[in-house]
C-alpha cells in the first residue's frame, strides 16, 4: 500500500485477535506499530512474537486518566501519530433482553463506544496540531442489522458508526475517518466458542461460506489507511462475506 511506510500506527486492543493481525499487517508494510491493550500476559506474548513493535502500552481504553497516560507514552515513544486503530471491544451474550444486567450494559458500552471516543478524542488533538491522520473505528455488522443477544454489544457499535460519521465531518480535510464492520471472523475466541457442527450451520448462512480470516480485516484497515483511500472518509466498510446482503443470509 502506497504511503504506509516510516508511519506511526497505534492500534487498541492490538495484543491478540484482529488486533494483532493488523499489527502484523502494519509491520510489514513498514510501518512503525504500537500496540495497546489492557491485557499484561496478551501485551508481553506480542512484544516476544513481534519484535519490530516500536512499544506497547498498557491501558484500559474505557478510563480517561488512563487513555490521557497512554497518550503521554506514545508521545514519548514516537513524538506523533499518522493512524489510530480503534479496535479494542467486548461482548457479552445475554439470552433475553429482560434479564440484561444493567452493570453489563454499562460496561459493554464504556469500552466499545466511551473507549472509542476517548481515544479517538486524544489522537485528533495530536493529528490536528501535526500533520493530520486517518482515524479507523471498529464497528460491527452488528450496528447495521439486528441480533439477537447482544443488546448492548449492538448499540455501542451502533454508536460508533454515527460517531465516526460526525467525526469525519468536523476533522476533513485534515483528517480522515472511517469505520470498518466485519460480520463473522474466525478468531481464536470465537473458535474456541463454537463446536464444529455449529461452525458449519453458522457458516451455511454466510453467502461465501466461511468466516472471514483477522488477516483479511487487517488488509482493509492497511488499504483504508493508505494513500490509496486519499479520498475516502465518513464511510462504513462491511466486510462479511456477503451475509447482510439478504435478509435470510443475516438470520
Amino acid at each position: 500500500m502506497r504511503g504506509l511506510r516510516d508511519k506511526t500506527v497505534l492500534i487498541t486492543g492490538g495484543a491478540s485477535g484482529i488486533g494483532a493481525a493488523t499489527a502484523t499487517r502494519f509491520l510489514e508494510e513498514g510501518s512503525k506499530v504500537v500496540v495497546l491493550d489492557r491485557d499484561v500476559e496478551a501485551l508481553e506474548r506480542i512484544h516476544q512474537e513481534q519484535r519490530r513493535l516500536s512499544g506497547t502500552i498498557l491501558a484500559e481504553v474505557s478510563d480517561p486518566e488512563s487513555v490521557g497516560r497512554a497518550f503521554r507514552e506514545l508521545d514519548q515513544l514516537c513524538g506523533g501519530l499518522d493512524v489510530l486503530i480503534n479496535n479494542a471491544g467486548i461482548c457479552i451474550r445475554h439470552p433475553r433482553f429482560a434479564e440484561v444486567d444493567p452493570a453489563d450494559w454499562e460496561r459493554v458500552i464504556a469500552v466499545n463506544l466511551t473507549g472509542v471516543f476517548l481515544v479517538a478524542q486524544q489522537a485528533a488533538k495530536r493529528m490536528l496540531a501535526g500533520q493530520g491522520g486517518v482515524i479507523l473505528n471498529m464497528g460491527s455488522t452488528n450496528a447495521l442489522v439486528g441480533y439477537r443477544h447482544y443488546f448492548d454489544y449492538n448499540a455501542s457499535k451502533a454508536g460508533v458508526v454515527e460517531l465516526t460519521r460526525s467525526m469525519a465531518l468536523e476533522l476533513a480535510p485534515t483528517i480522515r475517518v472511517n469505520a470498518v464492520c466485519p460480520g463473522y471472523v474466525l478468531t481464536p475466541m470465537q473458535a474456541a466458542e463454537y463446536t464444529p457442527e455449529m461452525m458449519r450451520e453458522l457458516n451455511a448462512k454466510i453467502p461465501l461460506g466461511r468466516h472471514a480470516q483477522p488477516e483479511e480485516v487487517a488488509a482493509l484497515f492497511a488499504f483504508l489507511a493508505s494513500d490509496e483511500a486519499a479520498y475516502l472518509t465518513g464511510q462504513c466498510y462491511v466486510i462479511d462475506g456477503g451475509e447482510t446482503a439478504g435478509a435470510l443470509a443475516s438470520r
